[in-house]
This record gives structure tokens, sequence and C-alpha cells, in this order.
């Protein structure tokens, strides 16, 4: 039964990105053929795809769901072959996309949307290494780990179909994902270029010593972050706004909110400053096992998406 018109989706790159990936589409019912030349990549996938499973669990498989569906070749041509969407999850280098892409192009079905995870890069860019059709090539963005967080950013370059953009939005959905289409491309697409803003300032307050890592961490994740996990900035200001709503929050709150913007700190990642910040981390942890602070962070993510599908806040 296919999904969208998507039966089989080629994962083409197995890393952390990747192996996410493959496990959501598992869990969807849909065949999976990944592809990665790294050394033990395929032992490596099956173990991270059997790690994700137990809360994909939790969470609802679908009828069809099943680990044995995953296919593995260390050719991505073939790879894509017999695939009916395409996310290719390589390297964060140009040079090296455009290598990957030239072969994804010759070897996918004219029709078969492919998408980029990229992180930043532009989708323009990318499609120069598609010769025959740059047409159907589009970011689809997720957000780590792609098999539990919603979001997709799908992102058009020049030369994308709106046929395309279509589909993939189309399909992304249609496997439980929350898509939003950017009307422009640029550096970082909209969720990572906020999350820099943040980081810089998080980054600059450690460094001028206003705070400690673990400082900022708990401010956030004990402070707004809740509220973030709920609604986003906008309407979280417009609650916060009473009865006049986000107009009453901005009269009041803008004025002394362009000062704060103002004094916002201006940072660079020295050596220094990314050895205190990696020393602040590692004392935040204090010997916490890294992959039980993952389970444990996995566990609150899937109750969180459960209460936000119960109350309609999805």
């Amino acid at each position: 039964m296919s999904v969208a018109g998507v039966d089989r989706v080629a994962v083409v790159g197995t890393g952390t990105i990747g192996a996410s990936w493959a496990a959501h589409y598992l869990a969807h019912g849909l065949d999976v053929t990944a592809t990665d030349p790294a050394p033990g990549a395929e032992d490596r996938l099956r173990a991270d795809v059997a790690a994700h499973w137990p809360v994909l669990e939790r969470l609802g498989l679908s009828e069809r769901a099943s680990q044995d569906r995953l296919s593995f070749t260390a050719d991505p041509s073939d790879a894509v072959a017999d695939a009916d969407f395409v996310q290719e999850n390589g390297p964060e280098r140009e040079n090296v996309k455009h290598d990957l892409y030239a072969a994804l192009d010759a070897a996918a079905r004219p029709d078969v949307v492919l998408a980029s995870s990229s992180s930043g890069l532009l989708p323009t860019a990318i499609a120069r290494g598609c010769p025959h059709h740059p047409e159907r090539l589009v970011i689809g963005h997720p957000f780590n780990p792609p098999h539990l967080i919603p979001l997709v950013e799908v992102v058009p370059g020049e030369r994308t179909s709106a046929e395309t953009v279509d589909r993939a939005m189309d399909f992304y959905a249609a496997v439980g994902k929350r898509p939003i289409r950017l009307r422009q491309e640029l550096p970082g697409h909209v969720a990572n270029r906020l999350q820099a803003a943040l980081w810089q300032e998080a980054f600059s307050l450690v460094e001028r010593g206003v705070a400690s890592v673990s400082d900022v961490d708990i401010a956030i994740s004990q402070g707004p972050g809740l509220r973030w996990a709920v609604l986003g900035p906008f309407l979280n200001l417009h609650l916060s706004g009473g009865h006049g709503g986000i107009a009453h929050m901005l009269e009041h709150l803008g004025p002394p909110m362009e000062e704060w913007w103002r004094d916002l700190g201006q940072v660079t990642l020295t050596p220094e400053l990314v050895q205190e910040l990696a020393a602040g981390v590692d004392e935040e942890l204090a010997g916490t096992d890294v992959a039980e602070l993952i389970a444990r962070r996995d566990v609150v993510l899937d109750a969180l998406l459960a209460a936000k599908d119960e109350t309609g806040l999805a």
C-alpha cells in the first residue's frame, strides 16, 4: 500500500540523520533501500534502527511496519534505481553533494523527488550537480531526531518545480511530519537560523561570564523552552499579551526588546571559547551516560508528542 504514491524510499547516507529517517520510514510501512560507503555502515544502520524501534512502537507503528523491509547496498545508483522518493543525508560539502547528485540524477526515475536533508546548503547550489532533472531537487530538512521530531523544512531552489514541492509536502505530511514550505532559500533555512540566534547569545553569555553552560541550559529547558515546545514564539507572545494579544504585548515590551537586541553579544568561536563550552558541558553531564540521556530525552519527547496530539496541539 503506497503512502502518497510512495512504496520505496532510498535513504542515501546512514549516519545519525539517515538512520533516523530509515527508522521513521520503516515505521510507516515503507520499504527502505539504504546506502552508505563507510565500512561497517550496514551493521551500524541496522543497530540504530533496532535501537529506535521501541519508541516508534510506543508511538504506534503502521500495519506494514517491519525492520525486515530494510535493504542495503553500497552503490547509491542501485539504491535509487527502484525508489519512489529519495532522502539524501550526505556530508555538508557542496562538492561532495555535486558528485553524489550526478549519480542520483542519472539513476533515479525522472519523476522521483530528490530531497536533501541538508541543514544549511542552498538547493540551487546543490542542484548544479543534477544535469538532467534539477527541477526534482528540493531541500527536505528534518530536525534531529527525524523519527521523533515532526518538523521538515521544504525549500525549493531556483529550478525546483512547483510539482516537486507539492509532492514533497504531501509525502512528508502522509508519513506524520509537519512540513513547512519556505518562500525563499537562505543559508540555514528557518529553524537553524532561529537556533543560531539563540546560540549566539548563549555563547556570548558564557564568554562574558554572565552565566555558566549549565545555567544557560536551565534557563531555557526550565523556562521558555517548556512553552516553546507547545506553541511557537508568535503565539506565546500573543498569549502573554492577555486580552490585547500580541499587539498589546509589543506596545509595552517592544521598546525594551529593541534595547536588548542592540545589547546582544557578538561572538567568535575562538579555540578558547570552544574549549570553555566543551568543559562546561562535561561539568554539566558530570559522568552521566550519554546513551542513557538520549533514551530519557526520547521518552520525554514521546510523552510530549502524545500529549500534543491528545490536546489538539500537534
